[in-house]
């Protein structure tokens, strides 16, 4: 089924935890999703515009690096072509100094010195010149060494075994390679396999400095020119530029928080809190302790002030009918109860003018109901404001006593009770005690002398019903039993069990009637 899809479980819980969580939450998270992408928009446009800057002096760097690297290699290839001329090609033949002297002496201010060797390694021309490097150059070759603090020096090894040498300083290769047009500060440096040859020193000022640079190949002996120049620094402007777009984002996200939670939030749970706290009979405040900024607000504050008065006010309307309908209960029962005392003294007086015993009885037999209908109605009076129910042992035991006043002079009857206290309803006790007054009237008139228990106790199974016993041997099987049972007291005892919906069941050897009665709890 869908609803057991562990898919659809694993999405409802995150949107569960956010339904979760407070307003005020909610709308700070809605806004910063919502602002997020202006703030990313805006941050990388800002990265944008420095990357733009930064290919500009990219651009700039290799068209430099390119010129300078074209001049740089031609003078290095014109010396070195220069030395080469210089050294004889065939043996026996002398080099060419005065070619040297021509080229490299006018230049001698610069720093730059020549020198030729024969072939055991004696000056022959020019001024002492160092070896450079520990590789012994063979016949024809041509090497370049780099010497970082000082300069460069070019070694060509002639056919016959001459060498020539020329010395470069640092300041002479700069002012070759140095590009024309260039206004900003660069930094150059010649690099080999292994060495390099600062030429010319980029100045540094802070840590956060960023470089760039661009190495260019001479094609000359391995040699390659890099070029360094100085792009955008990061700045506290640049930086402060980069986040800006994210201050606002929390800013702009903080900022509708805080009105949100002032205006609204806050004075909703003020408003929940008096609401909650509200009592019938009250009137809500919803203004009590400070204003509350937000007219809606304000307006719902009016309507609950509103509708707690209109409350009010029917709570008084209503406590006053209650008190008029309580008054008018209590004069109904009163009449009720004086009505049903004039009716057996009514009863009396005409039992006293009976001439026959069979009238004597039935005028008794009336008074005992109107009795039993009279004792339920006096409890019942004395305990109507309370609605959990008629205590009933009191009105068993005030029955029995009526019941053995009412019997004839020569009734020897005697009633036992063993009642617990337990509350019925009054359509229930009307029916207990017309039952009770019939089985006990039933017993009297099989046997003047019966001996009656009456009992009412607790159902071990069910708590809700108690166990109404009325035992005696008169009431056991007999033909003056059956007589008055079947002819008189059975379809009224029968009539009274349905009106309790219960089931009586008759103990014909031991004499006795039990039935269930249904019971609101114990007093």
């Amino acid at each position: 089924m869908d609803g057991d899809d562990p898919t659809r479980r694993s999405r409802g819980r995150p949107l569960a935890a956010i339904a979760r969580m407070p307003t005020g939450a909610k709308v700070f998270l809605i806004l910063s999703a919502g602002l997020l992408p202006l703030a990313l928009i805006a941050f990388f446009a800002s990265l944008q515009t420095t990357r733009l800057a930064d290919q500009e002096v990219r651009g700039r760097l290799r068209l430099a690096s390119a010129e300078s690297a074209r001049a740089l290699r031609s003078e290095i290839a014109w010396e070195l072509r220069e030395l080469r001329g210089a050294l004889p090609a065939i043996e026996g033949a002398a080099p060419n100094c005065g070619r040297l002297a021509g080229v490299f002496e006018p230049q001698a201010a610069n720093g730059i010195r020549y020198a030729v060797l024969d072939t055991d390694k004696r000056l022959l021309c020019g001024v002492p010149i160092p070896t450079a490097g520990n590789q012994t150059l063979t016949r024809g070759s041509t090497a370049v060494h780099l010497l970082p603090g000082s300069g460069a020096q070019l070694e060509v090894t002639g056919p016959t075994g001459y060498i020539a040498r020329a010395f470069f300083p640092t300041r002479f290769l700069a002012a070759s390679a140095e590009p024309s047009g260039m206004t900003r500060d660069f930094g150059l440096a010649l690099v080999d396999r292994s060495t390099a040859l600062e030429l010319r020193r980029l100045a540094t000022t802070d840590a956060l400095d960023r470089h760039e640079a661009q190495r260019v190949d001479l094609g000359v002996q391995g040699l390659s020119l890099e070029m360094t120049v100085a792009s955008a620094p990061i700045t506290s402007s640049m930086v402060i530029a980069a986040l800006s777009p994210f201050l606002m984002w929390l800013a702009a996200a903080g900022i509708a928080w805080f009105v949100v939670d002032r205006l609204l939030i806050r004075p909703l749970r003020r408003l929940r809190r008096t609401v909650s706290a509200y009592q019938p009979g009250e009137i809500i405040d919803p203004e009590a302790g400070s204003d509350i900024p937000a007219q809606e607000i304000r307006e719902l504050g009016e309507t609950f002030r509103g509708l707690s008065q209109t409350v009010q006010a029917h709570e008084h309307d209503l406590a006053e009918g209650l008190s008029r309908q309580t008054k008018l209960t209590r004069e109904v029962h009163h009449r009720v109860k004086n009505n049903l005392q004039v009716i057996a003294s009514l009863i009396n007086f005409h039992a006293r003018g009976a001439r026959s015993g069979e009238a004597l009885g039935a005028y008794a037999s009336i008074q005992r109901r109107v009795d039993a209908l009279a004792v339920v109605h006096r409890h019942h009076y004395a305990g109507f404001e309370e609605t959990r129910g008629i205590e009933i042992r009191p009105v068993i035991g005030e029955l029995a006593s009526n019941l053995r006043a009412t019997a004839s002079e020569e009734s020897r009857i005697g009633i036992v009770l063993d009642v617990d206290p337990w509350l019925v309803s009054q359509d229930n006790a009307v029916a207990v005690a017309f039952l009770i007054t019939e089985i006990v009237e039933l017993a009297m008139n099989v046997s003047p002398a019966a001996q009656i228990h009456i009992a009412m106790n607790a159902q071990p199974d069910d708590p809700g019903q108690a166990t109404l016993r009325v035992s005696s041997a008169a009431l056991a099987d007999g033909r003056d039993f059956a007589s008055l049972y079947d002819n008189r007291y059975g379809r009224v005892i029968a009539g009274l069990v349905r009106q309790l919906r219960s089931r009586l069941h008759h103990d014909t050897a031991a004499g006795a009637f039990e039935l269930p009665i249904a019971v609101a709890g114990r007093h």
